[in-house]
């Protein structure tokens, strides 16, 4: 992407068209912005051009009879139409060769390059934070960047000499750079179609991360991570992190993004860890496998692999300290001894699966909570498998096809024996009355088993 300062000699102005705009019935004139490969249009009135040129002249010399002049009666004869476009066009070269070492703020907001310029986008961003920041920053810490404005930031901090600042002390680059600093929470947000009236598209500009140096959270969406080529001290401050709808494939691409070999493999070097992150939240993706990447996240505590297209569990006992696992909406049907596979997990989510057995779950004796909700499980007595363990007390099985049985919440809880008052089945905690009926329907199975009721034994004082 270019700037309109490495390229004054190469940047053209002029106006293809004139359309009537309806039903208002007055003419717009459409101007076409060309700054090296960056390309742009702008739609202006004749009375635009009016108040434009009365600040130039005021302002900036601009010889007062260079724009046609207004014409009321006859203005939108074609030919009339025409003659006034090319004047409009010659006008628009006119100031542009006239003010082409000191671009007038006017004149650049007239052409919209504070929207697709990078010097005029980092001087917009400038005064914004220096009005606004400090207010900004009391109320919040968080703030939402396109990949346009860290694309001219990271430009920015490229240039070895910085160029000559505007006079007003409001446009400086500093106040960015504060602004940036300051923040603890980044929102980073995409787009593959192309931005306002330009050729830019959002998704392929590159971009690095190194002016936010206090942030802990950073939540990424629609944009490909590999256009992060450097993320700073993320690495040693991120504590959460979350990249939605990036198509990603797999989690290396993002923990090693800034990285020429994105592979599992290569990922040994301890400066490669990020540190501090105990939340990753990978959701709605297309991660199939989770590889031995995650070993650069080694004090996890919560990670979310929600609808990917994961079928398998792999490596996730390099995370010794994960607590939470939520894998809602993949590819799951068969999980065997899962206590080898995941550890201590003490909240699993695994509903909008295929899983038909809960066999696997037997031995995971650290879960609290597992939500199995909108799978396929059929046979009441798969439950068998789930209700020894000693601390477990949410579970969700609603959207199964066993959950359609009649009296399948007393069914379920029944299971559970003496522990059945304290499970919270499908979010709602057992009432009275199923107590009663569960009670009931332990005595008849103690009774039709042949075994002695369970020896209760009382004191007297």
């Amino acid at each position: 992407m270019s700037t309109f300062v490495d390229n004054k000699q190469g940047t053209k102005v002029y106006i293809p068209e004139v359309e009537l705009q309806q039903p208002e019935n007055y003419m717009v004139y459409q101007i076409a912005v060309e700054v090296g490969p960056v390309s742009w249009r702008v739609p202006h009135r004749y009375k635009d051009f009016v108040e434009l040129h009365d600040k130039l002249v005021a302002d900036h010399g601009v010889t007062k009879d260079l724009l046609p002049p207004k014409k009321v009666i006859g203005n939108r004869d074609p030919v009339f139409v025409e003659k006034r476009r090319s004047a409009l066009e010659m006008y628009l070269a006119s100031v542009l060769t006239f003010l082409l070492h000191t671009m007038p703020r006017e004149l650049a907001i007239f052409l919209d390059f504070h929207k697709y310029d990078i010097l005029f986008i980092l001087q917009e961003m400038a005064v914004n934070f220096f009005e606004n920041g400090d207010e900004h920053l009391r109320s919040s810490k968080h703030y939402v960047f396109t990949p346009l404005q860290l694309h001219a930031i990271s430009e920015r901090l490229k240039q070895p000499c910085p160029p000559r600042e505007m006079v007003d002390k409001k446009y400086d680059f500093s106040h960015v750079l504060d602004f940036c600093y300051q923040l603890n929470s980044l929102s980073i947000l995409g787009s593959s179609s192309v931005f306002g009236n330009s050729n830019i598209v959002y998704n392929n500009l590159l971009f690095e991360l190194s002016s936010f140096k206090a942030v802990d959270s950073l939540y990424i969406t629609n944009l490909p991570v590999a256009n992060i080529y450097g993320v700073g001290l993320l690495r040693e401050n991120l504590i959460s992190l979350s990249a939605h709808h990036c198509r990603l494939e797999r989690i290396s691409h993002v923990l090693l993004c800034d990285d020429v070999h994105k592979e599992a493999s290569s990922a040994s070097e301890p400066q490669q860890a990020w540190k501090k992150m105990t939340c990753v939240n990978l959701s709605n993706n297309e991660i199939s496998e989770i590889d031995a990447s995650v070993k650069l996240m080694p004090r996890v505590e919560q990670l979310f692999l929600n609808n990917n297209r994961l079928s398998s569990l792999d490596n996730l006992t390099l995370l010794p300290h994960l607590a939470q696992l939520h894998l809602s909406g993949n590819c799951f049907s068969s999980l065997n001894e899962l206590h080898r596979k995941i550890g201590n997990v003490v909240h699993l989510d695994l509903s909008e699966n295929q899983i038909v057995s809960l066999e696997g779950f037997s031995k995971l004796y650290s879960l609290e909570t597992l939500n199995l909700a909108s799978n396929q499980i059929s046979d009441l007595d798969q439950v068998k498998h789930i209700c020894n363990l000693p601390c477990l007390e949410n579970v969700v099985l609603t959207g199964n096809p066993l959950a359609i049985v009649v009296d399948y919440r007393v069914k379920v809880l029944e299971q559970f024996g003496a522990r059945a008052t304290l499970i919270c089945l499908d979010n709602e905690i057992s009432s009275q009355k199923e107590h009663d009926t569960v009670a009931v329907l332990q005595a008849l199975r103690i009774a039709k088993e042949g075994r002695p009721p369970p020896f209760v034994c009382s004191s007297t004082p």
